[in-house]
């Protein structure tokens, strides 16, 4: 097990610390027999190769003894190591949803960055002392090259770390297959995920995923297959949209929706509507303990809904609006973004306000959008304290940035 590990200079490999010499020691702790060795090493790694959602040179290394890891039957806890695998292949899912990846792009993106990865200072020298007190200082070797490159150069730089990461995790795609019969729900469960980002290898994984939906009785199992098949170009049955249970129905319109795009039918679009009307207790599977859940956005299928619904035809829109705006006031957090994502893209299509615009010149959905906003504290908050990110997502068409400025832009009172 882990053969090999100790043949890479990992000193010499950069991640969002520097030098990489400690992820070795973080790999085999991911064997230990103590819970809290191993929660300490996938947190460790986490924030190193996989650090606020960017790969580094590291990570396309570390990746081919994960997925030993995974595989091992003896491995305690595998699928916290699927989902690294997966973070590190595509980064945080919900940038690519609805839409699945597009690994093309992704390709082209890298064009080049091979060889500036080639010209890259290792962070430290082979034969530096690690106890060396200008250690941090080497370090920084890296950062001071990528930022020495242009803005073009540095985007095919990091893209190609990306991209070789994402292709040392798809060389695990054969086991992840193999890895949808083993007994363990949350690893069969995290298997399903990963395969949906691999569209290169769609075939095999797609009837892979079918026999996952056919033979599993967990609904939280049955519903990732399907959502990764959908992911794949694999329109689930229309049958499923009749399933007693509901997240299976859940995940058969998120999947129909990204196949058939403007030409998904009615009963499909219904489904979606009335997750976007959902409780918000009552729409969000995340991963529990043993693993099972759905870990697509994060567990949130009213999100996941919500944003599947531009694929749709644009007759749905108004209806769409209407669902999006009532739900807009129920949510916070997290789980305020999407919703709000999308109504803001269905008011504003062509994009950010013009400066000075009045209330009185806003387009009738524009005004029913912030009106809302104005009068929904929860949407601005989480966990009781303002929420940056929705801030700046309202900002970003021009509005005022706090609910205290919109209701003054509408001649509100802000007490």
């Amino acid at each position: 097990m882990l053969d090999g590990l100790d043949q890479i200079d990992w000193r010499r490999l950069g991640h969002a610390y520097g030098s990489a010499g400690d992820v070795p020691g973080q790999l085999r702790a991911l064997r230990s027999p103590d819970p809290q060795e191993r929660q300490t090493a996938i947190g460790a790694l986490y924030a190193n190769i996989f650090h606020q959602g960017s790969r580094h040179e590291a990570s396309a290394y570390a990746l081919p003894f994960l997925l030993e890891l995974a595989g091992d039957p003896a491995t305690p806890d595998p699928e916290l190591g699927l989902y690294l695998i997966t973070a590190l292949a595509i980064g945080y899912d919900e940038r690519w949803l609805p839409e699945g990846f597009p690994v093309a792009e992704f390709r082209r993106a890298a064009d080049g960055g091979r060889e500036l990865l080639a010209a890259k200072p290792p962070p430290c020298d082979e034969d530096d002392d690690e106890d060396d007190e200008d250690d941090e200082k080497k370090e920084y070797v890296e950062y001071e090259y990528v930022e020495s490159l242009s803005a073009e150069d540095q985007g095919r730089l990091w893209g190609y770390i990306e991209l070789a990461a994402y292709d040392a995790a798809r060389a695990g795609v054969p086991l992840l297959r193999s890895l949808l019969t083993r007994p363990e729900p949350g690893v069969r469960v995290g298997a399903a995920y990963a395969l949906a980002w691999f569209p290169e290898d769609a075939a095999g994984s797609v009837a892979a995923l079918a026999a996952v939906r056919d033979a599993a009785s967990d609904a939280d199992e049955v519903a990732t297959a399907v959502v990764a098949s959908g992911l794949l170009g694999s329109a689930p049955d229309a049958g499923l949209l009749a399933d007693p249970r509901p997240v299976v129905r859940w995940a058969a319109a998120v999947g129909r929706a990204r196949v058939l795009g403007a030409e998904t039918d009615q009963a499909t679009v219904d489904e979606l509507l009335a997750w976007v009307a959902a409780s918000p207790d009552g729409s969000r599977r995340r991963p529990t303990g043993d693993g099972v859940g759905v870990p697509f956005h994060d567990g949130d299928l009213a999100g996941y809904a919500g944003l599947s619904l531009r694929l749709v035809d644009p007759r749905h829109t108004d209806r769409a609006f209407d669902a999006l705006l009532g739900r807009l006031p129920t949510v916070t957090g997290s789980a305020a973004l999407p919703v709000a994502t999308e109504a803001l893209r269905l008011a504003f299509p062509d994009g950010r306000l013009s400066e000075g615009v009045p209330p009185a010149a806003l387009a009738p959905r524009q005004r029913r959008l912030v009106e809302v906003l104005a009068r929904s504290p929860e949407p601005w908050q989480i966990n009781g304290r303002t929420f940056g990110n929705f801030s700046m997502l309202v900002c970003e068409y021009g509005l005022p940035r706090s609910r205290e400025a919109m209701l003054t832009y509408l001649g509100g009172d802000p007490a």
